[in-house]
């Protein structure tokens, strides 16, 4: 096995890079089950969904059900050194949703697909500004 096949042992930021997409996917996948709207529509929602913001309070929602290493996982992301800012997000938010990309990151790369699902499905039923579900 060579190294960079383990999840553990890739930064936190690869980590984020690769669960940024995960997220985004999935959230995309779900909105186009949905049924069926205006792309423009689709785009916004996906947004709205996946800004830091948002990803931030979907951490506040996941983190009574993570498993200590993956609460490990989600504060490695948190805690990195992201360089970079966006003017538009708080450096909170902006933590927080790198944490989140992270743990989604390492649970895809570990073949998790069935927690990654359930915690993503935590996400949709408990988030009162995601009412459909």
């Amino acid at each position: 096995m060579h190294e960079h096949d383990n999840p553990k042992l890739l930064s936190p930021l690869a980590l984020a890079f690769i669960g940024d997409g995960i997220f985004e996917l999935m959230v995309r996948e779900r909105l186009v089950r949905q049924g069926n709207c205006p792309v423009k529509r689709l785009h916004q929602r996906s947004v709205e969904q996946v800004c830091c913001r948002a990803q931030a309070r979907f951490v506040e929602i996941l983190r009574p059900v993570l498993t200590e290493e993956e609460e490990a996982v989600y504060k490695r992301g948190r805690n990195a050194n992201v360089g970079h800012i966006p003017k538009n997000a708080s450096p909170a938010d902006y933590h927080a949703a790198t944490g989140l990309e992270a743990l989604f990151g390492y649970l895809y790369l570990q073949g998790e697909q069935s927690r990654l699902e359930y915690l993503f499905s935590i996400i949709c039923a408990e988030d009162p500004a995601n009412p459909q579900g």
